[in-house]
């Protein structure tokens, strides 16, 4: 059966790194949306909560109501169905048309918008959006921002850091005139974490730390980031294994013809599991050394290997420059059925 196996050794280093540079445990929130990227929402958050963080990050109620027992600060990011929440969750307020949405006594976070132009309240609006979440009379426990270039060698990191620094004396000005209490400030992703030089004087209460997390740390190659350990390896197991001879093909499309004499097996995984469907022009090679022959079924893949359980990959970096893309969309796309086990 296929599985995927999380390393406990590598997500402790990868948080004990993270927590370095934020300061300490508390200066973290760790991302678990969208099934902790691919590796499994109730196992991360255990293991999380057992080395010591107590604020995560998700994308809905229902998600947090999952982990509830393992963390006492937990941001929902995009839940539109606005009800009365627990006292450990803060829901983020993505738009003016959220405000009026909320119930009464609920935590909340105003997201800003400072240059994403994605989701947020535009910073003209900020005394706007706070006076109507008061009439609301929501709990305004967080304002916070999203970098939309981070990983990337340009100036948006600054401008966007700028923009922010901006909101934040608005937001302290507005509080001290209205006698409210301060909220947390949070802009910093992995990336804008490593890339402050020291985030102790950003003046921030957390950083959401999602990717970093999980062993990867994706920029353009120029910045003095930390070697991260991927948490992730995906296995599977034998279906069936035959012998090829010189000049037969295999898989749909015969995409793959044997250029010998040759041992085939096929594992139980593919792209309706979430390996995406590799271009049989472009070949990818296995940990151990076997090759992926011909095209990816839905259902499973062959390799030039008779082993029983097979290592299709430790680290995504190679399969995201294959798929052109990033290494979570790799790790995101794993079905959530697969089976998750802890290698202590």
């Amino acid at each position: 059966m296929a599985k995927i196996l999380l390393n406990k050794k590598n997500l402790f280093y990868n948080l004990e790194v993270i927590s370095k540079k934020a300061t300490n445990k508390n200066k973290i929130a760790v991302v678990l949306k969208d099934n902790a990227y691919g590796h499994g929402l109730i196992e991360i958050a255990k293991l999380c909560y057992e080395f010591g963080i107590e604020k995560a990050v998700v994308r809905t109620i229902e998600d947090a109501r999952k982990i509830e027992s393992y963390f006492s600060y937990i941001l929902v990011l995009a839940d539109q169905t606005f009800h009365n929440y627990s006292h450990t969750f803060h829901i983020a307020i993505n738009s003016l048309d959220d405000i009026e949405k909320v119930p009464q006594n609920a935590n909340v976070h105003l997201k800003i918008d400072t240059g994403m132009h994605r989701n947020g309240i535009a910073i003209e609006d900020i005394e706007v959006a706070i006076l109507g979440l008061l009439k609301h009379k929501a709990n305004i426990t967080g304002v916070f921002t999203h970098h939309r270039g981070a990983d990337t060698l340009s100036t948006d990191f600054f401008w966007q850091k700028e923009n922010f620094s901006l909101v934040k004396n608005s937001v302290k000005n507005i509080c001290e005139k209205l006698l409210l209490p301060l909220p947390s400030f949070h802009s910093c992703n992995s990336a804008g974490l490593f890339r402050e030089s020291n985030f102790e004087n950003l003046n921030e209460d957390f950083a959401r730390v999602g990717i970093a997390t999980y062993g990867y740390l994706d920029n353009d190659g120029v910045f003095d980031f930390p070697k991260l350990k991927p948490v992730m390896s995906l296995w599977a197991s034998k279906m069936a294994t035959r012998y090829l001879k010189k000049g037969q093909s295999i898989g749909y499309g015969g995409k793959f013809t044997a250029t010998e004499d040759m041992v085939v097996s096929t594992y139980d995984i593919g792209y309706g599991d979430g390996f995406l469907r590799l271009n049989e022009e472009d070949s990818y090679t296995t940990p151990k050394g076997f090759k992926v022959l011909g095209r990816v079924s839905m259902d499973n893949l062959s390799l030039n290997s008779n082993e029983n359980n097979i290592c299709l990959f430790d680290d995504v970096t190679t399969l995201a420059k294959i798929h052109k893309t990033i290494t979570y969309e790799i790790t995101c796309s794993l079905k959530e059925n697969i089976k998750k086990e802890i290698l202590l």
